[in-house]
C-alpha cells in the first residue's frame, strides 16, 4: 500500500483517498463532502500538482477547527437571472460549493447557451482544473476563476492587495487542452511545498522578499511577495479575476480576502464558473476535430534549442496521471510526516 522511494513515501491513489477522507471526518465533516474534498486534492497529486493536494489537509484542519469553515452548509443561491447566477458559500467547503456551482452553470448554458455562476463567501476549492473538467466532462468549455488570499503587490507596489487569483480553461473531448495558471509565476502552494519538503531554494523569478528583492529563499519567499506573471501583464490579469469573481459576486475584495493560513477570519473567497456549450456553436464532434486539429498543429512545430518537442497546456499532466496510476503517488517524507502526526492527533490510522 505504501512504499519508499528516496526523500519520498510512495503510495496508491486508492488508499490516499481513503486516509484524506477519513481526516476530514474525524475533524466533523460529512462523509460525502469528505469524500469529494479527498478525491479533487488525490487527483492534484496524480497530475503532479502536488502544490494543490493533499498538503492542503494540513491546513483545511486548521480552518474547521478554528471556526472558519461551516463543514455542515451547502449555501445557497443568491439570485438567478437568466443565465447568471451569484451563490452564497456560507464559509462552507470549498470543493461543496464549486461542485454546487458548476452543476448550476452547466444547467443554465443547457438552457440559454452559455452559464455564469459567481459565487461569494466561499473557502479554498483546491485545483481548479478539476472544477473546470468537471463541466468539460458534459460537453461544454468549462471556465473557472477564484480570488485569494491578498499576498501579491500590485505591479509597482510593494503592498500585497492581490491573490495569486487563478484562471483555468477546459474543452471537452479528448486530450487537447487544460490551461490551468496563477497570475503569478508559481502559486504559493508550490512554494509551502519546497519548504515542506525540506528545499533550500526555490527557481529564480518565483518569489520576492519583504523588500521586494528577488529571492531564491523559500522562507525569504513566503514571507515576501509571489512575483507577478510577466510583470504589469499578470498584474492587470489578477484584477481581471478580482472583478469576475469578488466583484461581479459582491464577495470580499482585495485584501479583505482571509486565507487558509489565516485562522483569525473565514477565508471569504469568491469564485466565478462559466460553462459555454459547445453544440450551440457546431456538432460536439467537429469541435473536437477542430481541437486534436489545433493541438497537432503546435506540437508539429519544430523544437527551439533545449527542448525535445512542444508541449501543449495540459499534456505535463496528462502524462504524469498516467505514471502516478501505475506507478504510485509519490508524497515528500516531511509533508508525510506532519499528515501521520495530524492523523495521530485526530485518531485516524496511518496506512501501513
Amino acid at each position: 500500500m505504501v512504499g519508499v522511494s528516496g526523500d519520498f513515501i510512495v503510495i496508491r491513489p486508492e488508499p490516499l483517498i481513503a486516509f484524506s477522507r477519513e481526516i476530514l471526518e474525524a475533524t466533523g465533516v460529512p462523509r460525502p463532502t469528505a469524500a469529494l474534498v479527498a478525491e479533487s486534492l488525490v487527483a492534484a497529486n496524480l497530475r503532479g500538482v502536488d502544490s494543490h493536494g493533499v498538503q492542503l489537509l494540513i491546513w483545511y484542519t486548521e480552518q474547521i477547527e478554528a471556526g472558519n469553515v461551516n463543514v455542515h452548509t451547502a449555501g445557497q443561491v443568491a439570485s438567478e437571472n437568466g443565465a447568471c447566477l451569484v451563490y452564497d458559500g456560507e464559509n462552507g467547503i470549498g470543493q461543496l460549493i464549486s461542485g454546487i456551482c458548476c452543476d448550476h452553470a452547466v444547467r443554465l448554458a443547457r438552457s440559454g447557451g452559455i452559464g455564469m455562476v459567481a459565487a461569494r463567501n466561499s473557502t479554498h476549492f483546491g485545483a481548479a482544473a478539476w472544477w473546470a473538467q468537471r463541466m468539460s466532462r458534459h460537453g461544454f468549455i468549462g471556465i473557472v476563476m477564484c480570488n485569494a488570499t491578498a499576498l501579491v503587490a500590485p505591479w509597482q507596489g510593494r503592498q500585497p492587495m492581490l491573490g495569486t487569483n487563478p484562471i483555468c480553461m477546459s474543452v471537452p473531448g479528448p486530450d487537447t487542452f487544460l490551461l490551468d495558471m496563477a497570475t503569478t509565476t508559481v502559486a504559493l502552494n508550490r512554494i509551502y511545498k519546497a519548504r515542506l519538503s525540506g528545499e533550500k531554494t526555490i527557481p529564480a523569478g518565483w518569489a520576492m522578499d519583504a523588500q521586494g528583492n528577488p529571492t531564491t529563499d523559500p522562507e525569504a519567499a513566503i514571507n515576501g511577495l509571489p512575483m507577478p506573471l510577466g510583470g504589469y501583464k499578470g498584474s492587470g490579469l489578477a484584477v481581471m479575476v478580482e472583478i469576475l469573481c469578488a466583484v461581479l459576486s459582491g464577495g470580499a475584495l482585495l485584501t479583505a480576502v482571509g486565507g487558509i493560513r489565516n485562522k483569525n477570519i473565514p477565508m471569504g473567497a469568491s469564485q466565478s464558473f462559466l460553462a459555454i456549450d459547445v453544440a450551440r456553436f457546431m456538432p460536439l464532434e467537429e469541435f473536437t476535430a477542430r481541437m486534436e486539429l489545433v493541438r497537432d498543429t503546435l506540437k508539429s512545430s519544430p523544437p527551439a534549442a533545449g527542448f525535445d518537442e512542444v508541449l501543449v497546456a495540459g499534456e505535463p499532466e496528462w502524462r504524469m496521471e498516467a505514471v502516478r496510476r501505475r506507478e504510485g503517488i509519490p508524497v515528500a517524507r516531511g509533508i508525510w510526516t506532519e499528515l501521520s502526526a495530524l492523523a495521530a492527533r485526530l485518531g485516524v490510522a496511518v496506512p501501513a
